[in-house]
């Protein structure tokens, strides 16, 4: 993982109030890290208020509820992206702090964080007892962490079973675009953000509120989890007739488009691209013909049309201690006892 923030943990702790530990053991290393987890923190000299190890991923904002009706002020999330995408969102606007223990295939609010993906590293963040305050996501009022998608990022989370990510761990993105390639369609956007009006036709749109989406691709070199901006990129094709399909060399062309554009998400560089239009907003409008369906952090979310906005500063999140004499952005820092 080549974090946002190469920052190593705080070396001493202070406790900041009774912790609950949740590991959803249905993410892709969840069943092992549950144990190994508990005794890193107990190491760490984290107390725990309880620990859950939930077979049922359903059940996770009902027992994050409960684990703050019990008093509970440190909630330590162990799972993917989707696992602590659904706890933030009973945490936002609440004096609690999420710990996040990186157990998925993607892991991109970790990584947007700059928390290893490791367990022992994960579990050191939080011992150090730095927290920032970052921004969180909405479309049409549900929160989102990472990003927001149309196009082929959206049908490759559908095909992401759990069963896929169990076999093929991180090689199960790039299997799963491979797939979603044969069925390519373009769609024709509208995005009104702001005083502005654009219209394309699109392979893909995303809205970012992280800096990473998609298991390390870039939304934007520059975004920021508490910038007070959604990053918005779409891959444009050339034409998408109405109501037709898109096939032969038509077809063969979006593939290409989007094969090149996949070259540089690592780094950022797709932004560079002819076919890659960008901007970065507060908030934003997103129409579509047809219909599409929207996904956000590896959730269906309903269809287009739909409304983006940014919740500052929404939720406190325990991260890496910024290195000696660095600009504490992307996050705003707090030290333990302030």
């Amino acid at each position: 993982m080549e974090p946002a923030l190469n920052a190593p943990p705080r070396m001493r702790h202070l406790d900041e109030g009774p912790a609950v530990l949740v590991v959803n053991t249905r993410s892709r290393s969840g069943r092992e890290a549950f144990e190994s987890a508990r005794e890193l923190l107990a190491a760490h000299g984290i107390p725990l208020l309880a620990a859950h190890a939930l077979t049922r991923p359903r059940r996770l904002r009902a027992v994050v509820g409960e684990a703050i009706a019990s008093g509970a002020r440190r909630v330590l999330v162990g799972g993917g992206d989707g696992t602590i995408s659904c706890a933030a969102q009973a945490l936002m606007g609440r004096d609690v702090t999420l710990g996040v223990v990186p157990l998925g295939t993607g892991n991109d609010f970790a990584r947007s964080l700059g928390i290893p993906d490791t367990l022992e590293a994960a579990c050191g963040v939080i011992a150090g007892g730095y927290t920032a305050r970052v921004d969180v996501g909405l479309v049409n009022g549900r929160p989102f962490l990472n990003a927001a998608s149309l196009g082929l990022t959206t049908a490759i989370a559908k095909r992401l079973t759990r069963e896929l990510k169990q076999r093929a761990g991180k090689l199960a993105y790039p299997v799963a675009a491979a797939v979603e390639m044969h069925t390519l369609q373009p769609f024709h956007v509208r995005i009104q953000a702001d005083a502005r009006t654009l219209e394309v036709d699109a392979l893909q749109l995303v809205v970012g509120n992280g800096r990473y989406h998609g298991a390390g691709n870039m939304v934007a070199p520059d975004a920021t989890l508490d910038d007070r901006q959604l990053h918005v990129y779409a891959v444009t094709a050339p034409s998408a007739a109405d109501g037709g399909e898109r096939t032969g060399l038509g077809h063969l062309h979006d593939v290409a488009t989007l094969a090149r554009v996949a070259l540089g998400m690592r780094s950022g560089g797709h932004l560079e691209h002819a076919s890659v239009v960008h901007l970065h907003t507060a908030r934003l409008v997103v129409e579509t013909r047809p219909p599409m369906e929207v996904n956000a952090d590896g959730e269906n979310v309903g269809m287009t049309p739909v409304r983006f906005e940014v919740a500052p500063g929404a939720l406190r999140v325990y991260a890496p201690r910024p290195l000696e004499g660095a600009t504490p952005s992307p996050a705003r820092w707090r030290a333990p006892g302030r």
